[in-house]
């Protein structure tokens, strides 16, 4: 497996193959200190799991050894299967799945971890590889989350659709399957209603605190909404509900204004140390 990208997202998905469907991975990125970064951050992991009890000393090694590392796509040229998760941009998807579709070998899935940016439009930039293209949408942190949500374009084959879900069962996860429309189904419900969430704060309905303390007791949410906005990345939030509003064009999509300041402000989050809460 080629993972592209050792952000957050990225090395979850090298380590979830890596050490629970035992297969070799390449992590690629063109940073070398994010790939230092995202190494450690793993090695960090996995000692937690052995103080848990869930991994052995020997087993954490063997994981270790699955992965290899690279700043060069020429180290894709064997690879089977191909997850890209690198940030929500729809330039940079384009121009990394044109170069994919050169790099890798003829008959090798190349799969998008993307939250909401088309699938066929990515699978365009694929060309000659449409019908390879497939979206594969982890949820955050990865080796905790169970779901993945799969998502076909207009050209995925049956074959390829059927490929990516045995890989996704063997990673542990569980699979729902979802049309190529903007924000699927996870971030086309979790998005409007987070932003409502932000609205209700912003024209004085209730307090932060009040808001998250109600969706938490009222209604069994893990977190309040503002909290999970906060653990997201309000950049992100705020790029999911630009292409909701822009692509579906109804107003109901409309970011909040709030959250367009905060994040014009910087204050992205638990990533940054400041958004609604400080971290």
């Amino acid at each position: 497996v080629g993972v592209l990208g050792a952000g957050q997202m990225g090395l979850g998905i090298a380590l979830v193959a890596a050490n629970v469907s035992k297969l070799p991975v390449v992590l690629l990125d063109s940073s070398e200190n994010q790939l230092n970064k995202g190494v450690k951050f793993m090695d960090s992991l996995l000692k937690k799991d052995i103080s848990k009890g869930r991994l052995t000393e020997e087993q954490a090694d063997e994981t270790r050894a699955r992965v290899k590392t690279t700043q060069s796509m020429a180290d894709f040229s064997d690879v089977d299967f191909v997850i890209e998760a690198v940030s929500e941009n729809p330039a940079l998807k384009a121009k990394l799945f044109s170069d994919l579709a050169q790099a890798t070998p003829k008959d090798a899935i190349l799969s998008t971890n993307t939250s909401s940016i088309s699938i066929t439009k990515i699978a365009a930039a694929a060309k000659g590889r449409e019908e390879q293209v497939i979206g594969m949408h982890f949820m955050n942190p990865v080796p905790v989350m169970k779901l993945v949500e799969i998502i076909p374009g207009l050209a995925t084959s049956p074959q390829v659709l059927k490929t990516t879900k045995d890989l996704a069962v063997a990673m542990g996860k569980t699979c729902t399957v979802s049309q190529d429309v903007p924000g699927f189904v996870a971030n086309r419900l979790l998005m409007p209603y987070i932003n409502e969430a932000v609205i209700a704060y912003e024209t004085g309905i209730a307090s932060k605190e009040d808001i998250d303390t109600t969706m938490k007791l009222g209604t069994n949410m893990p977190m309040g909404p503002l909290t999970l906005a906060d653990f997201i990345g309000l950049d992100t939030c705020l790029a999911i509900m630009k292409v909701l509003h822009e692509q579906l064009g109804d107003t109901k999509y409309r970011p909040s204004v709030l959250l367009t300041k905060m994040v014009d402000a910087g204050w992205l989050g638990k990533k940054s140390g400041r958004g609604f809460y400080t971290y």
